[in-house]
Formats: structure tokens, C-alpha cells, sequence
């Protein structure tokens, strides 16, 4: 196990992807070392206002403790009171123009050290994935995502990606709304089912995957026309967000129970949201088709 090989590769991925998305905004992030009082500490990068981006971070985090928090033992019972060390990239990008989708990313490794009282070894696991969010459904772009995501899994092997995919419908979906955040992508967690160098391989891949699979619908879709209408559904779309991250997401729960820095944690927020009382799109609208055509579960690539 080398987690000083994994720290190297999450810092240069930062790097990379900071510099990609700042050359399609034209405005540079703001960039804030912070540290974690009780061990470790991170690195932020934020956008806001900008160009194409209404509000995104970009955050590397490396953060140890004498005792893993309960979101990160919740599948794990059986690890409850051991020291750790964690460290991931976490992407989250809130566009201006209601037609490129909000996109999330994250590649984590977490290592779990055995209490003083026990001899043991550690237990590693790698985790992560990425989803799209649109709030305009174009089926090109869907179509465009899952492709990439396929193709950086498949290097492994054929059954991650429908077994990644599923897990990330199954993960991303809202369940006091009965509705999916968004298309999905992939996802995975306590992922050490390969050798330490493969299992490292395959997030890695899922990492240097994510530009190509964005970057493309940003560049598509940057320039559409919009209007208060789309601002305003997109606001609204938005609430789903919120309450996902705030109410299930797991990264969410382990980085603000393990004393992370709020600030940080929370730029996976957007900054302009509404909620109405039992709102309904109007028949036969692009608001409708997109709950009818895209927030389904379905395949997308064959």
C-alpha cells in the first residue's frame, strides 16, 4: 500500500482539472490552503460568478483521526473505533446557463488502522464516481457521459460499468421525493476487491476520465440561449440538490463528522435556489420532458 503514490496523483489531479476549467470560465479560482485542527488538512478551489460558472469547487483533502466517523462505518461495523487516514479530490461545478448540467465527481482512498489493543492489518478501500445533473435533457450529452464513463472502467473489466451505473441510480436517487438528483453516472465504495495497484489503476481512471467526459457538453452548450424561464426552473431544480447533500450524501456526512472545514465542504451547494409547494411542469414543456425522458432510470449506451 502507498498512500503517498495516491496523495501525488489526487494533488496533480486537482491541478489538472482547476487549470481545464479555468481555461473554458477565462476567471482564475481562488485558492485556499486550510488545516484540520485534529490532523491533516486540504486544499480549496473556488469559483464564483464567474464567466460559465455560477459557483464550483475543486477540493483535495487529506485528513487523519483517532477514531472514523459513524458515516464512514455505517457498511463496516466491525472497523467502529479505529483510527484513519482519508484523502480525496471532490468536484462540484454549478453552471450559469441552465442548458450545461451541474456534474459532480469524487475519487477518495481511506485507510483504517487497527486499534492499539489489536493486531491487525489495515484495511484500505478506494471510492468514487461521477454524475450529471441536467436541468435540460439532451440525450447527446447523456449519451456522451455514460460512453466515457464506460470507457474508463473498462480496462477492468465489462461488469463495472452496469455494476457502477447501478449503484449510482441507486445512490443519487431521493427518497422522500421518489426521484432520481439527476442521469447518474458511476459510483462506487469500499472498493477492494483487486490488488492495491489495480484497485489505485481503476480510480485513477476514473479520475483522468472526468474532463473528457464534461468538457465536451460545457463546450456544447455554453453558448445556448436562456432566459428567466430556464433560470428559474433550474433554481428549482437546484432544491433537489440541496436536500440530497444535505439530507443522504455520504462524503457530505463524513467530512462535517470528522471536523472538516465547512467552508469546504459545503461549495458543493449552489448559491441561488427555490422551492415551491407541490409545483408541477406544465404539459408537454421541456420542464416535463425532462422528468418524463431523463430523471428515469434507463440505459444509455448499449
Amino acid at each position: 500500500m502507498d498512500s503517498d503514490a495516491v496523495k501525488n496523483y489526487l494533488l496533480e489531479l486537482q491541478s489538472r482539472i482547476v487549470a481545464h476549467l479555468e481555461k473554458i470560465d477565462g476567471r482564475p479560482f481562488r485558492v485556499v490552503f486550510w488545516d484540520r485542527p485534529m490532523g491533516g488538512g486540504g486544499i480549496s478551489c473556488v469559483i464564483e460568478e464567474g464567466q460559465v460558472f455560477e459557483r464550483g469547487g475543486v477540493n483535495f483533502s487529506h485528513v487523519h483521526g483517532e477514531k472514523l466517523p459513524p458515516s464512514a462505518t455505517a457498511s463496516r461495523p466491525e472497523l467502529a473505533g479505529r483510527a484513519f487516514e482519508a484523502m480525496g479530490v471532490s468536484v462540484v461545478m454549478h453552471p450559469c446557463n441552465p442548458n450545461i448540467p451541474t456534474v459532480h465527481l469524487n475519487v477518495r482512498f481511506l485507510c483504517a488502522h487497527p486499534r492499539s489493543s489489536e493486531v491487525a492489518p489495515d484495511v484500505w478501500w478506494f471510492g468514487g464516481g461521477m454524475d450529471l445533473t441536467p436541468y435540460y435533457g439532451f440525450e447527446v450529452d447523456c449519451v456522451h457521459f455514460h460512453q466515457t464513463c464506460r470507457d474508463a472502467l473498462a480496462p477492468f473489466g465489462n461488469e463495472y460499468y452496469p455494476r457502477f451505473k447501478k449503484w449510482c441510480d441507486e445512490y443519487f436517487f431521493i427518497k422522500h421525493r421518489n426521484e432520481p438528483r439527476g442521469i447518474g453516472g458511476i459510483f462506487f465504495d469500499d472498493f477492494n476487491e483487486l490488488d492495491f495497484e489495480k484497485s489505485f489503476k481503476l480510480m485513477q481512471s476514473v479520475g483522468d476520465h472526468f474532463l473528457p467526459a464534461y468538457l465536451p457538453i460545457v463546450e456544447r452548450r455554453m453558448n445556448t440561449a436562456y432566459g428567466e424561464r430556464e433560470r428559474d426552473f433550474q433554481a428549482y431544480r437546484r432544491g433537489r440538490y440541496v436536500e440530497f447533500n444535505l439530507v443522504y450524501d455520504r462524503g457530505t456526512l463524513f467530512g462535517l463528522q470528522s471536523g472538516g472545514r465547512a467552508e469546504s465542504i459545503l461549495i458543493s451547494l449552489p448559491p441561488n435556489v427555490k422551492w415551491r409547494y407541490d409545483w408541477k411542469p406544465e404539459l408537454k414543456s421541456l420542464e416535463e420532458k425532462l422528468y418524463k425522458e431523463f430523471l428515469i432510470a434507463r440505459s444509455w449506451v448499449n
